[in-house]
This record gives C-alpha cells, sequence and structure tokens, in this order.
C-alpha cells in the first residue's frame, strides 16, 4: 500500500525531494540520492530535506548484485515533489515508461525542479524536457543521446548542466558533484561544505568527465608524499604556490612529483590548488561583505582579474553574481 504525499511545503523551500527506482537499476546512484537527502542532518541547524523513493509499480525490484527492494511511493508521489530526480534508466536503446514520462511532465508543468544522474537523461529527453536544451549524460552514452534526440544540445566534456528547473549530470560519481550543487543553491556554500565533508568528497570538483574518458586506473603510491603536500597547500593558499615548492614539500624533483600528482588525482598540480582556492572563496562571498579583490587575495590569487577568470570558468557565474545569489 502507497504511503500517504510528503508533507507540503512552501513553494521556496524546495523541501522535498523524490527519486524513482527502477527494476533492474545499480544502486549507487539511488543511494547517492538517499546519502544526501535522505539522511537527517543534526549537525545542521536547520530544516532538511524530506525524501521519497518512488517507482512505478510496487512489486519488488530487482537491484543489481542480487538485491531487491520495494519502495513506499509510486509515481503520484515522483511528481508532487519540489525536486524530481531521476537517477538512471533501465535501458537507453529503449522507449521510457509512458507513466514516467506523463510524471516527468507533470512536475515539470508544476513548476518542480527535474534531475537527472547519468542515463536518467534519456527519460527527461523523451518527456520533452531537454528540448533545444543543453544537457549531459555519461560519455559513453552521449553520442547515442545526441542520436536519439537531436534537439537536445549534448555537452560530453562537463560534470554536469544547470539549466534552472532541469538539471543534468554525467556518470554516476558526478551525479554527487550535481547534487551538492543543489545542496549549495539551496542552502549555501557553508552548509553545502558541511555535507561534503560528511560525505568526505570536496564539495566542488574542477574539469569535466573527458579526463576520465578511458582512462587506466593506476595503483595510488604506497608513500604519502603527494598527500602531505596537498596538505601543505591548503594551510598555504593565500601564499605563493609553485609546482616546485609542491615537488620540495614532497620531496621529489617537479616531473616526478607532476606524474605522481596526475596518476593520484587526475589532474595537474596547479589546477588542483586552484581549485581548492575557488572553494575557499565561496564562504567569504557568501558571508562576508568583503570586496572581490580582497577575497582574490585572501585566497591567493594574484590579481582580481585572474581570480574572475578562473572563477568563472569554474562555476559559471562571476564572483560578484555568485555573491549576490548566495550572500547572507
Amino acid at each position: 500500500m502507497e504511503l500517504p504525499l510528503p508533507s507540503p511545503v512552501p513553494r521556496d523551500a524546495r523541501r522535498t525531494v523524490s527519486v524513482l527506482a527502477f527494476d533492474g537499476m545499480a544502486p549507487f546512484e539511488l543511494g547517492c540520492v538517499v546519502e544526501i537527502f535522505g539522511l537527517p542532518r543534526p549537525e545542521l541547524d536547520l530544516p532538511w530535506y524530506e525524501l521519497a523513493v518512488c517507482a512505478e509499480s510496487p512489486a519488488d525490484l530487482r537491484v543489481a548484485g542480487g538485491l531487491t527492494m520495494r519502495a513506499p511511493y509510486g509515481l503520484e508521489a515522483f511528481a508532487a515533489a519540489d525536486t524530481v530526480i531521476v537517477p538512471g534508466v533501465p535501458d537507453v536503446r529503449d522507449e521510457v515508461s509512458p507513466g514516467v514520462v506523463a510524471a516527468l511532465r507533470t512536475a515539470h508543468g508544476r513548476g518542480a525542479r527535474v534531475v537527472s544522474i547519468c542515463s536518467g537523461a534519456f527519460a527527461l529527453a523523451a518527456a520533452g524536457l531537454l528540448d533545444g536544451r543543453e544537457a549531459t549524460t555519461h560519455w559513453r552514452y552521449a553520442e547515442l543521446l545526441q542520436r536519439r534526440f537531436p534537439s537536445v544540445r549534448v555537452n560530453p566534456d562537463v560534470l554536469y548542466v544547470d539549466g534552472g528547473d532541469v538539471l543534468t549530470s554525467a556518470g554516476s560519481a558526478a551525479g554527487l558533484d550535481l547534487l551538492i550543487h543543489l545542496v549549495r543553491g539551496d542552502h549555501g556554500a557553508g552548509v553545502a561544505n558541511t555535507v561534503a565533508r560528511r560525505l568526505v568528497i570536496p564539495p566542488h570538483r574542477d574539469g569535466g568527465q573527458a579526463q576520465f574518458v578511458q582512462a587506466a586506473v593506476v595503483p595510488v603510491e604506497d608513500d604519502d608524499a603527494v598527500a602531505r603536500a596537498m596538505d601543505w597547500a591548503l594551510n598555504h593558499l593565500a601564499e605563493p604556490i609553485t609546482v616546485a615548492g609542491l615537488a620540495g614539500v614532497a620531496r621529489m624533483s617537479p616531473r616526478t612529483f607532476i606524474r605522481r600528482f596526475g596518476r593520484q588525482t587526475g589532474t595537474s598540480p596547479l589546477r588542483w590548488v586552484v581549485s581548492q582556492r575557488i572553494a575557499a572563496s565561496l564562504p567569504l562571498l557568501e558571508s562576508t561583505a568583503v570586496p572581490v579583490e580582497e577575497v582574490a587575495a585572501a585566497v591567493g590569487f594574484d590579481s582580481p582579474a585572474t581570480f574572475r577568470h578562473h572563477f568563472t570558468r569554474a562555476m559559471r557565474t562571476s564572483p560578484s553574481a555568485y555573491r549576490r545569489a548566495f550572500g547572507a
């Protein structure tokens, strides 16, 4: 028997979240949504989200790995939430269920925020919600999504695309990036950073999914020299940081350090430093009235212009616009 719908809340609170479970699904993407929106957050002094796990059928669902589960809510609750999330589709080559398509159109029509993770973009596209929009999906499916839905502007190089009322993310782990982005938009950088720390993930990742395409998995070195250099950098962000300086902390030659850093992190040392400086600037922009020029200096950028360039490239908005949107 289906449970009652989640409690109604004011539209601007965006507190109710629904996620679609389906037969044959992988548990990771669903687990990400549950982890972000379904767990209590006693460390945060604010009302948290109400999550409804939904399915088209009340029957038991097979989950990859030999598990079974039964969702307590149906498509009516799925379409009724403030934020509606599709974590994937059973088969990217099959037609999406008419019931799911109708629920997505209903949700979007009443003003819900509609979100997809990985192959879930195929469901949003089938509902017509991506027509004329930029969207992303897992790099393996990008060409197929473009071929099946030519009116969608598929961008295979980004971790997620925020279209305001419709948001899409790339492969599985990129879903976490998008979900943290949603929390940041709803509650600000401080809350998003707290949730990210609890998950032991960065609050913001620079770059796109192109860096992961057919990338070989390389074992992490047994020593912690790179980690030691990263820890040093985090404590000296306001100071000039060079590859030679980081290599010195790690007691390596610059060439060896760059190679090992890339192998262990998937990015370059200086690109990582830039991303950490941007992350450090978010609380300053949100909770203080310090001029942007002083924020740039406080987190280690050599000029406001350099800060604005990197911030806009990473966050897709300017520091001033971010402050207007998320400032206290």
